[in-house]
């Protein structure tokens, strides 16, 4: 690393809490699939801020609409109405079909948004006794940091000394529609879940289960609260995950890419009368909703569907999945993926993921490790063939590397 590269680095260890372990390079400058380091290295990012810059790093049509929004109006609070909020709320409830929606800045907020929106449904709808709520996640789930999300994970990374957590949460298998069958009760107000498990390495449930879950929680009057924050707006080659099955959720989150990277913004979307139990000062937020946000948002959205983007993702993502499979390496055990939502997991044997993701920075691709053993691939949706043949050349190079 230069010395620019080092002083960077030293400083955020001084002064910053150590709840991160990047990678070793400081960027700089992004455009596109490309970012760029303070010593002027380019990369192919292909981690895309965890599918948040979907749209490709600085995209000029969401950074006009965020500058003009800003010379314009910033922020009101929910107390007063803006004129970019209906506008957002009409055209995200337009492209994906949902009767109500809940603005938000983080993927966790709209995960507790949920949380407490499923819960006094449970109460005031469904007939639940007070206090009684139960909601059903699966193991090895990521749904956030705060407090009350990493009560019901299964990592003890995410965890360990952070207790006491609150009650009222079930875990089971993902992928297993007889364990959520059997794990059911009168109590039961929701099943949230992600359609493919990104942080556990891109885990891909068997074909059929969410047609399974879908009967269960309608037979059962169970709200299915699917977590798009990852997955959702192009991510998996489709607008929303759910649709590779045919499926509908009755409340489904977004986030991260619902600005493009420009702005923390998420959603809660509803398409019955969870949302509905709000009443006001019951639930809000100062920033959520705010216009700058929504003007993000709205541009975010819109250049990800007249740009073709998601089907980009799917045609891409097929060409990267075929690629990353023809690899003949020792090193990989499984390569898994759903449109540009990929993965490669190591044997054991080769050692950890972090080392060839280093090596893969002295080749120009920056990506992530995850759970020890597995290499997380998820480019921008505006990446191109010849830009994922560039990757595989060296992806093969790296992962048929011998380290020892």
């Amino acid at each position: 690393m230069s010395s620019s590269v080092i002083d960077f680095v030293a400083t955020e260890a001084r002064f910053g809490a150590h709840n991160y372990a990047p990678i070793g390079v400081v960027l700089s400058r992004g455009q596109g699939v490309w970012v760029w380091d303070t010593d002027g290295n380019r990369y192919l990012d292909c981690l895309s801020a965890y599918s948040a810059v979907s749209q490709g790093h600085c995209h000029p049509k969401i950074l006009a609409a965020m500058v003009e929004q800003a010379h314009r109006l910033t922020l009101t609070s929910r107390a007063f109405h803006n004129d970019q909020l209906a506008l957002f709320y009409e055209e995200i409830a337009a492209l994906t079909g949902s009767h109500k929606v809940l603005p938000m800045n983080s993927g966790a907020e709209a995960v507790e948004s949920a949380v407490k929106s499923v819960r006094k449904w449970g109460y005031e709808v469904k007939g639940v006794p007070d206090g009684q709520a139960e909601i059903i996640v699966c193991a090895n789930n990521f749904h956030g940091r705060t407090l009350g999300i990493v009560g019901f994970s299964t990592d003890p990374e995410t965890r360990t000394h952070f207790g006491p957590f609150a009650p009222g949460f079930r875990i089971i298998p993902f992928g297993d529609a007889a364990a959520l069958e059997e794990a059911i009760t009168p109590n039961t107000v929701a099943f949230l879940v992600e359609p493919i498990q990104g942080e556990a390495g891109v885990i891909i449930p068997p074909a059929g289960y969410f047609a399974k879950v879908r009967e269960l929680c309608t037979a059962n009057n169970v709200m299915l609260v699917l977590d798009e924050i990852q997955t959702g707006l192009g991510r998996t080659g489709k607008l929303l995950a759910e649709q590779h099955e045919g499926i509908e959720a009755d409340v489904t989150l977004l986030g991260k890419a619902l600005s493009g990277g420009f702005y923390p913004v998420s959603a809660v979307l509803s398409n019955n009368d969870v949302l509905g139990t709000l009443r006001p000062g019951q639930h809000g937020s100062t920033f959520g909703g705010n216009p700058l946000a929504c003007a993000v948002a709205r541009a975010a959205v819109r250049v990800l569907v007249e740009e073709g983007m998601i089907e980009n993702a799917a045609r891409q993502g097929a060409r990267f999945l075929e690629g990353l499979k023809d690899i003949r390496a020792n090193t990989i055990r499984e390569v898994r993926g759903r449109g540009l939502m990929l993965a490669v997991e190591l044997h054991p044997a080769a050692g950890r993921a972090r080392r060839y993701c280093e090596a893969l920075q002295g080749k120009g691709i920056l990506a992530k490790d995850t759970h020890e053993h597995t290499i997380r691939i998820a480019p921008p949706l505006v990446i191109t063939s010849d830009q994922v043949d560039w990757a595989l050349e060296r992806l093969a190079t790296t992962l048929t590397q011998d380290f020892s």
